[in-house]
């Protein structure tokens, strides 16, 4: 009888790799565990860099006092996955001892890393129940918004170009246009 890959290997779990972490296995390497795998992430160039400081420069004032945004920081996604997307928006809390396992939004930049964030890490964040992810996608210069996540899905989405403005779900009184974010 044959041995197929699925049966191989058990997925590593989101406790167990933490506890890694803690012991420092993995320092020095840039890895998120998405779907009970380790997967090197993207380096950062200047484009994506640029985009995030614009984001979180846009995103904090006007979220002062109503929701944290967490820049390049873990996302307890679940059992199997510790996403660390560019940008999270995450309710007002105390994550000292545990990171945010909720977001309002989550948004992605996305070069090289494009395909990884329209497919894995968007059925995570589905899962999740995150109600909307975007997509800032430098390849094509647009921002792609996903809602409605349900059975780990996104049942809605929409693509916006330069000559457009974003208005989050949940903070409908900010207005975000395109082409701040997308120069």
């Amino acid at each position: 009888m044959a041995i197929g890959p699925a049966q191989r290997f058990r997925p590593l779990r989101r406790v167990e790799y933490d506890k890694l972490i803690e012991l420092g296995a993995f320092r020095n390497e840039r890895i998120e565990l998405l779907e009970g795998a380790l997967v090197p992430m993207s380096p950062i160039g200047p484009p994506r860099s640029s985009t995030v400081r614009r984001l979180t420069a846009l995103l904090v004032p006007a979220l002062a006092g109503r929701a944290t945004v967490s820049v390049q920081s873990p996302f307890a996604a679940l059992d199997l996955s510790e996403p660390e997307p560019d940008i999270a928006i995450i309710p007002l809390g105390d994550y000292d001892t545990a990171h945010p396992d909720r977001a309002d939004l989550i948004i992605e930049v996305a070069e090289s890393s494009l395909s990884i964030d329209r497919d894995v890490k968007q059925r995570v964040y589905a899962a999740c129940n995150v109600p909307e992810y975007w997509i800032v996608n430098l390849i094509d210069r647009q921002i792609e918004v996903y809602t409605e996540p349900k059975d780990g899905i996104y049942a809605n989405s929409q693509r916006f170009d330069t000559a457009q403005t974003l208005r989050p779900t949940r903070f409908p009184d900010l207005e975000i246009p395109v082409t701040e974010v997308i120069k």
